[in-house]
């Protein structure tokens, strides 16, 4: 019986490494062309180390800009670096059709589940986690975003409950985690094509708590993430985070008895080091203020509030800054060879 047929990704052997280098990749590398100035694979830290931590499969965990693109060419940029290319988890929220979803379950893409009453998300967490450590032990690698959605503000933060789902029904929280081999990688994209509508979303939120994206916001989310400009895109890859949490452990063996929401936050707060230590930061000159102008211009909403979409505009380019110059306050010896 196959605990897992609604949600893992189809596999087709040696069919899909074709269809990678034939159809998949040069797609990628040309709409790269297109509508970046480069995407380049850069590294955290000692490479030779990343490269070891990486070699018998990894987690990657990485900040989330563009619902397609941010799994999409790192698995093309591992594949051509390392021969690796890691299995995505993707929302079922995004199928708004369902050859979107046959299209990417033949992409090494496994479904997780969204929007279920209580219960369900509980099944549906341990499902998927089953399924997550079933890859992790046939030493398979895995790409997942830090938390539910992207950040609009882009104040990159991982989420407990994505932490707690990976490791539902075991004993020990941090061997767990451990054995998933967490290796977080920081994505930066010089310009985000989707800051307008995102902006354009946290107001429609402020001025009714129970607005929703419904699946065509999504589709034109995605639509507008693939083609529109970005600039320069940097994807750097950071340590495995195991030795941290040996060093923290020895340092606080306390830890381990602390109630799951305090363990769970530690094991976030290391992830985020890595995360903002690794941002790319790009120098904003007096021209940047136009193009936030012109990026309001292309809001259409009702009430529109041009200070507060302004704001939003801004802070999601200053987010990463902040965050990385917070990051520097703490040492980490792994980051700094």
């Amino acid at each position: 019986m196959d605990n897992f047929k609604d949600i893992r990704a189809y596999r087709v052997g040696w069919l899909l490494t074709i269809c990678d280098f034939l159809i998949a990749f040069p797609i990628l590398w040309i709409w790269s062309l297109r509508t970046t100035k480069g995407i380049r694979l850069d590294y955290l830290g000692d490479r030779k180390q990343i490269e070891q931590d990486i070699k018998h499969g990894a987690f990657f965990m990485t900040n989330h800009r563009d619902i397609v693109l941010d799994s999409a060419w790192l698995s093309l940029l591992l594949r051509c670096k390392y021969f690796i290319r890691p299995f995505i988890g993707i929302g079922n929220n995004l199928f708004a059709y369902k050859w979107i979803e046959i299209l990417v379950r033949f992409n090494r893409c496994f479904v997780v589940k969204r929007g279920a009453g209580a219960h369900a998300q509980l099944e549906n967490a341990k499902q998927l986690s089953a399924y997550i450590r079933s890859l992790r032990e046939e030493g398979k690698s895995i790409w997942l975003a830090q938390r539910e959605g992207r950040a609009k503000d882009s104040n990159d933060l991982t989420q407990p409950s994505v932490l707690h789902m990976l490791t539902l029904g075991e004993e020990d929280f941090y061997e767990n985690v451990k054995a998933l081999n967490i290796c977080p990688v920081s994505i930066t994209y010089e310009f985000d094509p989707c800051d307008y509508l995102k902006a354009a979303e946290m107001q429609l939120k402020r001025d009714n708590p129970h607005w929703r994206k419904s699946k065509r916001d999504d589709v034109k989310s995605m639509h507008t993430g693939i083609r529109g400009e970005k600039g320069h895109v940097v994807y750097r890859l950071t340590p495995s985070i195991n030795p941290e949490i040996d060093a923290m452990l020895a340092e606080h063996p306390e830890y381990r008895n602390q109630p799951m929401h305090d363990q769970l936050q530690h094991v976030c707060d290391i992830i985020d080091r890595h995360i903002h230590r690794g941002y790319e930061l790009f120098e904003r000159g007096t021209e940047f203020d136009a193009y936030i102008e012109s990026r309001l211009a292309l809001i259409d909403i009702p009430n529109k509030d041009e200070q507060f979409l302004r704001e939003k505009l801004y802070e999601m380019y200053k987010f990463p800054e902040i965050n990385f110059q917070k990051s520097l306050k703490f040492k980490d010896e792994s980051l700094e060879k």
